[in-house]
C-alpha cells in the first residue's frame, strides 16, 4: 500500500463535481484540497487533469459461481473483471454448489473471498424452506443480508411454504433480499409455450413465459408481507412498470422497503432478442421498451434505490442450448459503470444519479461504514475514468471466465483508467494486479 496524490482531478461526489487534489495515505483519503496540495511527503504524484474521479462502485447482487460451478466463473476472474469495471465491493448470492445454507458453508465462502478476491467482498446467507433457524443465526454486522428465492431457483432454495414465509418476514433481523417471480404463473406460461412450439421455443418468448404478471404477483405479495411485519425488505432486479409503482420515492434512510434495478433491464428491451438471443436471457426477463423506460424513471424519481448487475455467467456452450435447457444469466460486472455513464451521455441519467445509484446509495442501504464516497476519512476505494477514450467490447477484452458479454460490439465513450481498493492500485494500464486483496465488508446494524 503506497501513499499518493491524484492531482488536478474532477471529483464527482454527493451530487456535485469539483476540481481538486486528493491525498491518500495508508489506504484512507486523508485530504481533498480545492486549492491543490503542495509537496506531500513520501507520496507519489499522479497527474489526472481532465479525468473524472468517482467512488468505487458497490454491486449488491452478483453470482460468482464459486464453489462448485467454476467452469462458468470464479472469484479470481470475476473480481478481476470487477476491478477493470470500477467495482470495488460486491455482495454475492448463495446459489452455489453447495448452496450457502449453513453458517459453516457461509464461513467457507468468506475464506474463499479472503484468498482470491481482488476487491472488497460480502456473501449473503441463503434461506430455504428448511433452514430458517440456521439463517436467523446470521450476524448482521458481518454479513450483508439474507437471500430468499421466491421464484425459480435450483435445488432446495425456493421458499414457497406459507408458514416459512410468515416466519421469515416476521423474524428477519437484517436486510432480506428477494428474487420475486410467481412459480404458478411461470409454469402455466411454459406449458402454453411447449404446446405451441414443442422443444424449439424461440428466445423471444422468454418475457412471455416469465411475464410481468409473474413478477408483479410475487413482488406485491412480498411487499404486503413486509408491510405487515415491518421487514427490512430489498426487492432485487425490478423489471416491469407495474412493479415500480409498488415502491415509494423519497429518502432512502426513511425506507423499510427498497428496490434494485439491474443494468440489463435499464439497457435492453425485448426487441434485442432478435440479435442477442440467449445472451440477454435473464430471470426476470428483459421485457418491453415501456417496462424499461418505467424502470429508468424509477431510478430517476427514487422509487428504485440502487443499480446493480446480477452478474451471473454461463459458458457459451451452455448459452447455445435450446430454450428450456439454456440457463439464464450473463456477465455484466465489467461494464456496469461504463454503461451507466453511456446512458448519462445519452441524457437518460445525470452524473449525480449514476454516482448515487452505483456508489452512495448501496453504502447507505447496507450501512457500510467509510465507503461509497470520495470523502476525507473514507477508505480509498476509487475509480479514475477518462470520458474521452472510446472503446469497443470484444471477447479479447472481457475478463470474466466465460469469455463473452451481452455488450459485445458496443462502443462505450468512457473508459476506466485506474481502480484503487483500500488505496491499493488494483487496475491500471489495462491490467489487473492479481496480488491485491480486498477486505471483508462490515455493516452497522
Amino acid at each position: 500500500m503506497s501513499d499518493f496524490v491524484i492531482r488536478d482531478v474532477v471529483v464527482a461526489d454527493a451530487g456535485t463535481t469539483f476540481q481538486a487534489d486528493v491525498l491518500v495515505r495508508g489506504g484512507i483519503i486523508e485530504r481533498i484540497a480545492l486549492e491543490g496540495i503542495g509537496n506531500a511527503r513520501s507520496a507519489t504524484d499522479m497527474d489526472a487533469k481532465g479525468r473524472l474521479l468517482l467512488p468505487g462502485v458497490i454491486d449488491d447482487q452478483v453470482h460468482f459461481r464459486e464453489p462448485g460451478l467454476t467452469h462458468k466463473e470464479d472469484i479470481a476472474h470475476a473480481t478481476a473483471a470487477a476491478a477493470a469495471g470500477g467495482v470495488t465491493s460486491f455482495m454475492e448470492m448463495p446459489n452455489t454448489v453447495p448452496q450457502t445454507l449453513t453458517q459453516e458453508l457461509l464461513a467457507a465462502k468468506y475464506t474463499l473471498g479472503a484468498a482470491h478476491s481482488s476487491v472488497n467482498y460480502s456473501f449473503y446467507m441463503g434461506v430455504s424452506n428448511d433452514n430458517l433457524d440456521e439463517a436467523l443465526r446470521t450476524d448482521p454486522t458481518r454479513v450483508c443480508g439474507l437471500k430468499a428465492f421466491l421464484g425459480s431457483s435450483t435445488g432446495n432454495m425456493l421458499v414457497d411454504d406459507p408458514v416459512t414465509l410468515e416466519r421469515l418476514f416476521s423474524n428477519a433481523h437484517m436486510l432480506l433480499a428477494i428474487h420475486a417471480e410467481d412459480e404458478a404463473t411461470i409454469r402455466r406460461n411454459m406449458n402454453a409455450a411447449v404446446a405451441k412450439y414443442g422443444a424449439d421455443i424461440p428466445m423471444d418468448q422468454h418475457p412471455v413465459i416469465r411475464d410481468a404478471e409473474a413478477c408483479y404477483t410475487s413482488s406485491s405479495n412480498a411487499v404486503a408481507l413486509a408491510r405487515t411485519h415491518g421487514t427490512r425488505l430489498h426487492v432485487l432486479h425490478i423489471s416491469t412498470a407495474r412493479e415500480v409503482e409498488l415502491f415509494e420515492p423519497g429518502p432512502l434512510e426513511n425506507k423499510r422497503i427498497t428496490a434494485e434495478a439491474c443494468i440489463h433491464h435499464l439497457w435492453f428491451t425485448d426487441a434485442d432478442y432478435a440479435t442477442k438471443g440467449a445472451f440477454i436471457k435473464w430471470n426476470p426477463a428483459v421485457k418491453s421498451m415501456a417496462d424499461r423506460d418505467a424502470v429508468r424513471q424509477g431510478v430517476i424519481d427514487g422509487r428504485i434505490d440502487v443499480v446493480a448487475t446480477d452478474h451471473a455467467p454461463h459458458t457459451r456452450a451452455e448459452k447455445s442450448q435450446l430454450y428450456a435447457q439454456c440457463p439464464s444469466g450473463g456477465p455484466l460486472i465489467q461494464h456496469s459503470l461504463v454503461a451507466m455513464l453511456e446512458m448519462e451521455e445519452q441524457g437518460v441519467f445525470t452524473l449525480a444519479q449514476v454516482v448515487e445509484k452505483l456508489c452512495h446509495a448501496p453504502a447507505r442501504m447496507f450501512k457500510i461504514e467509510g465507503r461509497g464516497h470520495v470523502s476525507e476519512g473514507y477508505h480509498a476505494d476509487l475509480v479514475l475514468v477518462d470520458r474521452q477514450a472510446p472503446w469497443t467490447v470484444e471477447p479479447s477484452n472481457v475478463l470474466s471466465k466465460c469469455g463473452w458479454s451481452p455488450f459485445e460490439g458496443q462502443r462505450f465513450g468512457s473508459r476506466v483508467v485506474n481502480t484503487w481498493v483500500n488505496g491499493d492500485l488494483v487496475f491500471a494500464n489495462g491490467r489487473v494486479d492479481r496480488t491485491v486483496r480486498g477486505a471483508r465488508l462490515h455493516f452497522t446494524p
